[in-house]
């Protein structure tokens, strides 16, 4: 089975307290990395929701959103510094009596000075909330998962279609391939007829139209095609994680058109060359996005 690299997926979980809605959308990468946001108390869960994530993907980026609603996460409690106070009351005081100050101290100014009250988060049990999170955490991978397997079927069915393409074009390139060093022979054959008036060296034909042959000879290149686009397919057969595999193929495949389009020497096998080569550049957009 074939996966594509992108896709979404939503989940909620919810109790009497708190409700957790967990959404993870994903594209192509070459690795699998994941990025997870979250409330800060529940960061600890990190490992655990890449594991489970680990479990179902093995490539592609995907982000995490988890969202917490209900009860506060975190108790804030106010802490008075009694003894900074003190001092702030004392030089306060002396201040008043020092200049004669006619104005009274208020509690209100006291503690607007810096550092008497502080806030700090209490520390709560968040072990309910963890369940809640791993419940909509796999929703919503299974979900992406499922997303990822739709797509990746499309994705497999335009590949094959452009992969059908290439071996139609390379089988009309092994019909033309034997014509091309017997053109050549012809040409070579009136070229020397006109330049010697008439009398030709056959011993010369031979030997030029061989040398030809060896630099024109494509049928381990065309070989070498037929053998990728069938590595190509046994690959998607096997349903595993195959991107990169994939991704080689095409790589070689191009290098053997490359190949095949410099040493040819014909018009209309350079034609059947585009048309594969347009066709393998379709399939590599498509392979990138394979898990």
């Amino acid at each position: 089975m074939v996966y594509s690299m992108t896709g979404f997926g939503r989940g909620k979980a919810e109790s009497s307290q708190y409700m957790v809605i967990v959404e993870m959308k994903s594209v192509n990468h070459r690795f699998c990395e994941m990025v997870i946001r979250m409330p800060r108390p529940l960061l600890q869960m990190e490992d655990k929701i890449k594991k489970l994530i680990q479990a179902y993907i093995k490539r592609g980026r995907i982000e995490v959103f988890v969202a917490i609603s209900g009860e506060n996460i975190t108790k804030k409690k106010v802490q008075m510094d009694w003894q900074l106070l003190q001092e702030y009351m004392q030089n306060l005081q002396k201040a008043k009596d020092e200049y004669n100050l006619k104005d009274d101290i208020r509690v209100y100014d006291l503690l607007k000075m810096p550092d008497v009250l502080t806030t700090f988060e209490e520390e709560a049990d968040h072990s309910p909330i963890y369940d809640l999170v791993l419940q909509a955490a796999e929703q919503a991978v299974v979900q992406l998962v499922e997303m990822r397997r739709l797509e990746g079927e499309q994705l497999v069915q335009d590949v094959l279609a452009h992969l059908e393409q290439i071996k139609r074009a390379r089988e009309q390139i092994v019909l033309l391939a034997p014509q091309v060093v017997e053109q050549y022979r012809h040409r070579l054959q009136k070229r020397l007829a006109d330049l010697a008036g008439g009398a030709i060296d056959e011993q010369r034909i031979v030997t030029e139209a061989a040398i030809f042959a060896d630099k024109a000879d494509i049928n381990e290149e065309l070989t070498r095609i037929e053998s990728h686009l069938s590595q190509f397919i046994q690959t998607i057969r096997e349903g595993e994680a195959m991107g990169r595999k994939l991704d080689f193929l095409v790589q070689e495949l191009n290098r053997e058109m490359n190949t095949i389009g410099a040493k040819a020497n014909n018009g209309e096998i350079a034609q059947f060359v585009v048309e594969m080569k347009t066709a393998v550049e379709r399939v590599k957009e498509q392979v990138q996005n394979i898990e």
